[in-house]
């Protein structure tokens, strides 16, 4: 009860905190807006930038190391040393679980910078430009070609066959749209068709498709949010037992009955994020 009621204590002496660290940023905004004068910051708060340096300082080094460091911990206390077995072994998922979401993160950024692509050159062929300069001056403001930048530059610099090029940079994941881009030009090309209105179209085509994706993926933030909260139970009830001085972890690692739960349930704790992990997924890719 000692060590529950510390934490409990740090818990609310940490929302506290927050509390008070937030509300002189709200206050200064409501004077600056009712005073009518000063310059009203549009940014995150601190906090959120803090979060979000955290967030990126624990995808350079690794999150998933704090799988060990809590099995190594939950080891101490329970004195047994499954739990660092169990901790060594959701490392390597929490790294595929890391790297998936930095690869879906890079292929967003990408599908944005090809958007941004297609409306850059449509203006700059509408302003007057030729294909080929209007592609070279929109290729040096846009990220969208990645790594085959060069070879799309020097094709239309040199009268190469940018399509080609351009269907070669379509490859990576998330510039799929430079295959509608390949298209256009071809079109306009060999068939003397507008640029500019092929272009206009497809950056329409591609910003619905990227709405439609986040509009999905806010319907599915109660979904995910489900399958985190019923993850994270089996440690409430851990720590609602420890409260109760049930002593769940000597019963769980230093009984056979408590052994035997303890591995049928983290097997059904698998499955069961695994299957709403299939389903989120599988409604994504509808």
């Amino acid at each position: 009860m000692g060590e529950t009621s510390m934490g409990a204590a740090v818990l609310c002496l940490g929302a506290l905190a927050w509390l008070l660290g937030s509300r002189p940023h709200g206050a200064r905004r409501a004077r600056l807006l009712l005073a009518g004068g000063g310059v009203v910051a549009t940014g995150p708060p601190a906090w959120e930038r803090a979060l979000a340096q955290l967030r990126r300082r624990c995808d350079r080094v690794g999150a998933e190391w704090a799988a060990l460091g809590a099995g190594v911990v939950i080891a101490l206390w329970g004195a047994s040393v499954l739990p660092v077995v169990a901790g060594a072994a959701g490392v390597p998922v929490l790294r595929r679980v890391r790297l998936a979401r930095q690869a879906r993160r890079v292929r967003e950024r990408r599908a944005d910078a090809v958007i941004a692509l297609c409306g850059t050159l449509a203006g700059e062929v509408r302003a007057g430009r030729q294909p080929g300069a209007a592609l070279l001056r929109a290729a040096a403001d846009s990220g969208g070609l990645g790594a085959a930048r060069a070879a799309v530059v020097a094709a239309a610099r040199f009268g190469g066959d940018v399509p080609g090029a351009l269907a070669v940079a379509a490859r990576r994941p998330g510039a799929e749209g430079l295959l509608g881009l390949a298209a256009c030009w071809r079109v306009a090309v060999d068939q003397g068709a507008g640029l500019a209105a092929g272009l206009d179209r497809l950056d329409g085509a591609l910003r619905a498709e990227r709405d439609q994706r986040a509009d999905l993926r806010a319907q599915l933030a109660g979904a995910r949010a489900t399958t985190v909260l019923l993850a994270a139970l089996p440690a409430l009830g851990l720590l609602f037992g420890t409260a109760m001085d049930a002593d769940p972890l000597r019963v769980l690692l230093h009984s056979g009955a408590g052994l035997g739960c303890l591995v049928t349930g983290a097997v059904l704790e698998a499955a069961g994020m695994w299957w709403a992990t299939r389903i989120v997924r599988g409604a994504e890719a509808v």
